[in-house]
């Protein structure tokens, strides 16, 4: 329900290992003395230590069903709703929520997620094993059947979907379904046809907010969650372009129409970057000064856009720093802040939209 590559921003973070040289000459005899014999032994059981926890991390059936759901996009889109209904309750039209909401909320937001991410690798199964990275998927590796894949998406949709339209009726299931739809129908098979792709996955990525919102009592029509729904969609362009440029070879290499593919100077992909953390900022800004909607000019409002600005100019910087000489090194360092500057943008927003 986001621009799928963002599941391996963090991998993306540290350079790549450095292979030690070994040593081709001959191995000759020795007489180990007591203190080498124990270092061996001790690297025997280290290296048992190693094959025990590879073991531990052998695909299991409940790995590979978790691992289809893509759980880090299904993770930030739960903390996205959960600040987003949060927000929606602090509103004039909000409603609280019992504990029972809230289960029933994340259950059903991150059921109809996990859908999303399965049907997303069930359509690309094929495609998946031409680039390394997606390669040891499941269903691109063959460790699952395709029955499976299906089945998982249709289950965890169906009752996530009905989940969401129990317990807050229609519109978060229909935002749920519209969402998936968005994301599966059109983001996906768009991938390998324009590098317009990355506008959809922006906004299917986006708009689990108003799933969240309009939960618990927010409207389509109100400020304050369009702002979220901008920064959320907003944010999406540098990180997204980041992992485009690391990725760019693997990408053009299975076919798909990224921006760092059909531009491959990476100053389109730079630009996008900087216009994107522009324009989250901006709604940041804009939610700090109307928190309920409506215009407020207060010294809490020039605070808290202040911090907002100032979160964001580290991702600024690195973009602009990027746009100068596009490089590995200064796309890590984009991906590196934008992992940062969401989460601290959506705090001071949700600190401002309820009330402080």
């Amino acid at each position: 329900m986001a621009t799928d590559c963002r599941e391996s921003s963090t991998a993306l973070l540290d350079e790549p290992p450095v292979m030690a040289e070994q040593n081709d000459e001959p191995l000759r005899d020795v007489v180990l003395s007591d203190s080498a014999a124990a270092a061996v032994v001790s690297d025997t059981d280290a290296a048992g230590g190693k094959a025990a926890r590879r073991a531990r991390r052998e695909p299991t059936l409940v790995r590979d069903l978790i691992e289809l759901t893509k759980p880090r996009i299904v993770m930030m889109i739960l903390v996205t709703t959960a600040a987003s209904a949060w927000i929606a309750m602090a509103g004039p039209t909000g409603v609280s929520l019992s504990l029972l909401a809230w289960a029933v909320l994340l259950l059903g937001t991150g059921l109809v997620a996990g859908s999303a991410g399965a049907a997303n690798q069930v359509w690309e199964r094929v495609i998946d094993t031409l680039m390394p990275r997606t390669a040891t998927r499941p269903l691109a590796s063959r460790r699952r059947s395709l029955a499976l894949g299906v089945s998982a998406t249709a289950i965890s949709g169906i009752v996530g979907t009905a989940l969401l339209a129990w317990q807050f009726g229609v519109m978060p299931a229909a935002v749920g379904v519209a969402t998936w739809a968005m994301y599966v129908l059109i983001y996906t098979p768009m991938k390998t046809r324009t590098a317009w792709n990355t506008t959809v996955g922006a906004i299917a990525g986006a708009l689990p907010v108003f799933m969240g919102y309009t939960a618990a009592g927010g409207q389509l029509t109100d400020l304050p969650g369009w702002m979220l729904f901008g920064v959320l969609a907003c944010w999406q362009y540098p990180h997204f372009m980041a992992i485009a440029w690391l990725y760019r070879r693997q990408y053009a290499e299975a076919g798909f129409q990224m921006t760092t593919t059909v531009e491959p100077t990476g100053r389109s992909a730079a630009w996008q970057s900087i216009v994107g953390t522009l324009t989250l900022a901006t709604c940041g800004v804009v939610a700090c000064f109307a928190p309920a909607g409506e215009l407020l000019m207060s010294p809490a409002s020039f605070i808290m856009a202040a911090l907002v600005a100032a979160a964001c100019w580290p991702l600024l910087k690195a973009s602009l720093r990027f746009q100068q000489s596009p490089e590995d090194t200064r796309a890590r360092k984009m991906l590196r802040w934008s992992l940062v500057v969401l989460p601290a943008v959506l705090l001071v927003m949700t600190l401002r939209m309820i009330g402080l």
